[in-house]
């Protein structure tokens, strides 16, 4: 980590806008250091990246999460009162509330209710001659299995407005232009929905079983024994919904690796280790979440960087992903790294670093793996399909990232 304090003097919104992804490595490079301070929506902010950096970051005695969040985006895809922006014992006991669902059986429970989307969706475009834009179909398939999963009533006739509305949380919220209030109305809208959920299982109108999500966030109390606000609890139910529906993205990117590198995933196919290697680099090598937020708890001096209280703080999550540092030729996609040694928790970091259970790492990562090995499965062991020619680049100016076209597929049909 370079000890030498840098700044970027003028305000570098735009420049961060404009290149979301690769903006704070970029100017690593040019700074030849892993950290900087600039100034990003008029506020000092301090840029870090790396496993130092990341390590730094995910100290919760240095920093917080509370009111680190822009508010355009805290109050689209994060909701208000929810896990992310709590810190100290009241994150860690809400925490536990969701790493309670995330047992390997109920995963696996998930990941069977998707692998029956997939092949029902399959039957369908088998019928059409029509080009499938995979991204837009994964958000249906995706929204009934998770609201199947997590004891919420999804009504047919409502499968494509909440579909919507879900998708609208995590794909409209970080846009510059009107799709932003699209993100702003669909929050309101799900805010109610799971609301009256909520309220549904409180007064016994809803029996989802114990199991479920919509069962234990709608009984789960605060430190003070208090259950939560019925607000608060819509946001922590579509906090398991909206991210299990955003793996949309992620699945996109399995096609699109085994498209573009089909002979390393023919590799990677033959064995539980190899699918498991193919996912996890998939997620290093491919952008998710571009950084993280945070404010400084109190002042401290960090490699010769001052940090006073309240300083805003970005993690970058892409660039730490991709160091020079911790991975070898990393703008390389080699699955084989991850049979090669485990890294550690601040080093490969695509839904954030450090533990699970004590720090602010998404406890949904058990979630994503098992639906992108089971969609790995499917694309090229249980179904046949064409790739007409499209714009497979990749549009890092979106939030969040994807291929142009959003991978189109045609003639698709069951393999014997």
């Amino acid at each position: 980590m370079a000890r030498r304090q840098t700044r970027v003097s003028a305000d570098q919104t735009l420049a961060l806008l404009a290149d979301p992804y690769r903006f704070v490595s970029a100017r690593c490079r040019e700074l030849g250091a892993d950290a900087f301070e600039t100034r990003v929506l008029l506020k000092e902010t301090v840029c870090l990246k790396g496993r130092e950096a990341a390590e730094l970051f995910y100290d919760a005695d240095r920093f917080k999460r509370a009111g680190a969040m822009p508010a355009p985006i805290g109050k689209t895809l994060l909701g208000e009162g929810g896990v992310q922006g709590l810190d100290g014992d009241e994150h860690r006991h809400r925490k536990q509330m969701f790493m309670e669902l995330m047992g390997a059986e109920r995963v696996a429970a998930l990941g069977e209710l998707v692998r029956a989307e997939w092949l029902t969706a399959a039957a369908r475009w088998a019928a059409t001659q029509a080009d499938i834009r995979l991204y837009d179909e994964l958000h249906p398939m995706l929204t009934r299995a998770v609201c199947a999963w997590a004891g919420v009533p999804l009504p047919d006739a409502e499968l494509e407005t909440r579909a919507g509305q879900l998708r609208a949380l995590f794909d409209a919220a970080g846009s510059r232009s009107l799709r932003h209030l699209w993100s702003r109305q669909a929050r309101r809208q799900v805010d109610r929905w799971l609301a009256d959920v909520v309220e549904a299982v409180r007064d016994g109108r809803l029996d989802p079983g114990v199991q479920t999500a919509a069962h234990r966030i709608a009984l789960a109390r605060d430190l003070d024994g208090s259950l939560l606000p019925p607000r608060v609890a819509a946001v922590e139910l579509a906090n398991v919904l909206r991210p299990t529906v955003a793996t949309a993205v992620y699945i996109v990117f399995v096609a699109h690796a085994l498209r573009v590198y089909p002979e390393r995933a023919a590799v990677c196919l033959a064995s539980a280790d190899g699918r498991r290697a193919f996912v996890q680099e998939l997620r290093r090598y491919y952008p998710f979440f571009p950084a993280v937020l945070a404010r400084a708890r109190r002042p401290f001096t960090w490699q010769g960087l001052e940090f006073p209280a309240e300083r805003q703080t970005v993690l970058d999550l892409y660039g730490t992903n991709h160091d020079p540092a911790i991975w070898s030729d990393p703008d390389a996609f080699r699955p084989q790294r991850f049979l090669e040694r485990t890294p550690g928790p601040f080093e490969f970091v695509p839904q954030g670093g450090g533990d699970h259970h004590l720090g602010h790492r998404c406890p949904g990562e058990w979630i994503v793996i098992e639906l992108m090995e089971r969609s790995m499965q499917i694309l090229a062991e249980d179904i046949d399909f064409d790739v007409p020619d499209q714009d497979l680049s990749i549009d890092f100016r979106r939030l969040p990232a994807l291929p142009r076209s959003g991978f189109l597929m045609t003639h698709v049909r069951r393999k014997a």
